[in-house]
C-alpha cells in the first residue's frame, strides 16, 4: 500500500517554495530537531496535552505523554507536544462548559494551522474528552484518544467512597452532627486517593468509555486506573497506533460514523452513563455532519439493560470496573445477546468492534452483570418534549 502524502511536508519539504520551507525549518531546528526528523517523510505526531498543575485529574498525562512519545518514535514518527486550553471540572467556576468550547477551538486552530500529520488526544476529566474529539472531528486528520484513567478506589472506614458523589453524603452526615468539619474533609478527601479522574460513573468515566465505544481508543484502554502499569503500557501502544493510522490514512470520519454513534448510545445505557453524554456526543456528531439528537437516545437506548454496577447508581468503583473487564466486557456481553447494533463498525486499530470484543466476558459478575440478570431492565434515557421545553433527557 502506498503511503499517503504527509501534510507536514507542505511546510518542511516543499520544493515549490524554498523560502518558506527554510523559514519553517529553521525555527523547529533551533531547539534541537534535525532536518532528518522533519524532511525524511517521518509523520509528525502531535500529543494534545491536557495535563497540567491546573488540571489535577489529567495531570498524570504529563508522565503518560513520555510513553506515547516512546511509542511514536519506535514506530518511526517525530513528536511535537501541544498544550491544550486547561479544563478542571471542580476548579472552574461558575462552569467549565465554556472551557469545553475554548479547548475545542484552540486545538482545532492548532491542528489546522500547524504541520501535524496525526494527533494523540490526551483525554480524561469531563469536558476534555468531548473537546478533543470535537477538534479531531472538525480537522479530520488521523487521531486516537488516550484516557488518563480513573483514580484508585476511595475507602473510608472499610467502605468504598466515590469521588464527586461522596460530598452529598458527607453534607448529610455533617448536618446530622455525625461528623465535624475535619471529618467532613477527611471523608471527602478519602474518595480521591490518587491521580486520575472520578472513580464513579460520572461524566468523566462515561465519556472515556464512550470514546472507546466510538472506536477512538484502543480496546480496553478506557477503564485502566491512572496509576496502574497497564496505563503506561497502553500509552506506548497508542503512540505506535497513531503512526500506523497516519500511514494507513485512517481518519476520524472513517471511525466516528452514524453506526459508531448508535453503538455508543447503546453502550451508554449499559454502563449507566451520565445525562451529560447526549450533550457531548450530539456535539461531536454535529462536527462530523452525522445526524444525532435526543430522540435517538430514547429510540436506541431506552430498552437496553444496565449492566455496570458502579456508584452512584450502584456499589463499586473504577478499579473494580477495570478488573471486571471494562468496556470490552460490556460490549462482549451486548454482542453475545445481539444488542450492539453495528458489530462491524471500524475502530482505531483497523479492526471492527466485534473483532476487538467478541468473546470478552465479565471477570466479576457483581460488577459487570449479564443481560439476563441486569441491574435494571430498561436503563436508557427518555426524551421529554412539550410546552415547557423542546427537549429534556431523563
Amino acid at each position: 500500500m502506498t503511503k499517503p502524502k504527509l501534510r507536514s511536508q507542505e511546510w518542511f519539504n516543499n520544493p515549490d517554495n524554498q523560502e518558506m520551507t527554510a523559514l519553517y525549518l529553521e525555527r523547529y531546528l533551533n531547539y534541537g530537531l534535525t532536518r532528518e526528523e522533519l524532511q525524511s517523510g517521518k509523520p509528525i505526531i502531535g500529543i494534545a496535552q491536557t495535563g497540567s498543575d491546573l488540571s489535577p485529574c489529567n495531570r498524570h498525562h504529563i508522565e503518560l505523554a513520555k510513553r506515547v512519545r516512546d511509542g511514536v518514535i519506535a514506530s518511526g514518527g517525530t513528536v511535537i507536544e501541544i498544550p491544550v486550553h486547561p479544563i478542571q471540572e471542580t476548579g472552574k467556576r461558575p462552569t467549565a462548559m465554556l472551557d469545553r468550547n475554548l479547548a475545542y477551538l484552540s486545538l482545532t486552530e492548532t491542528l489546522y494551522g500547524y504541520p501535524i500529520d496525526g494527533v494523540v488526544l490526551m483525554i480524561g476529566c469531563d469536558k476534555t474528552t468531548p473537546a478533543l474529539l470535537m477538534a479531531a472531528a472538525t480537522v479530520n486528520i488521523p487521531a486516537v484518544a488516550l484516557s488518563v484513567g480513573p483514580m484508585l478506589n476511595g475507602w473510608f472506614r472499610g467502605k468504598r467512597t466515590g469521588s464527586g458523589t461522596i460530598v452529598w453524603k458527607a453534607r448529610e452526615m455533617h448536618a446530622a452532627g455525625e461528623i465535624d468539619d475535619d471529618g467532613f474533609m477527611e471523608l471527602v478527601a478519602s474518595s480521591t486517593p490518587s491521580t486520575g479522574y472520578c472513580n464513579t460513573m460520572g461524566t468523566a468515566s462515561t465519556m472515556n468509555s464512550l470514546a472507546e465505544a466510538l472506536g477512538m481508543q484502543l480496546p480496553g484502554s478506557a477503564a485502566i486506573p491512572a496509576p496502574y502499569r497497564e496505563r503506561g503500557q497502553i500509552s506506548y501502544r497508542t503512540g505506535q497506533q497513531i503512526v500506523e493510522m497516519v500511514n494507513s490514512d485512517r481518519r476520524p470520519s472513517d471511525i466516528m460514523t452514524r453506526e459508531a454513534f448508535e453503538n455508543a448510545v447503546v453502550v451508554n445505557s449499559a454502563i449507566g452513563g451520565s445525562t451529560n453524554a447526549p450533550i457531548h456526543l450530539n456535539a461531536i456528531a454535529r462536527h462530523l455532519g452525522v445526524p444525532l439528537d435526543n430522540d435517538d437516545w430514547q429510540g436506541l437506548g431506552h430498552k437496553v439493560p444496565l449492566l455496570v454496577n458502579l456508584q452512584p447508581a450502584g456499589e463499586y468503583l473504577g478499579e473494580d470496573y477495570h478488573r471486571a473487564g471494562g468496556v470490552p466486557a460490556v460490549i462482549g456481553e451486548l454482542l453475545d445477546k445481539g444488542l450492539l447494533p453495528h458489530p462491524d463498525a471500524l475502530t482505531a486499530n483497523g479492526q471492527t468492534m466485534a473483532e476487538n470484543c467478541e468473546g470478552r466476558r465479565s471477570e466479576n459478575s457483581d460488577v459487570i452483570k449479564t443481560v439476563d440478570q441486569p441491574m435494571l431492565k430498561d436503563a436508557g434515557f427518555i426524551n421529554l418534549k412539550g410546552n415547557l421545553f423542546d427537549s429534556a433527557i431523563m
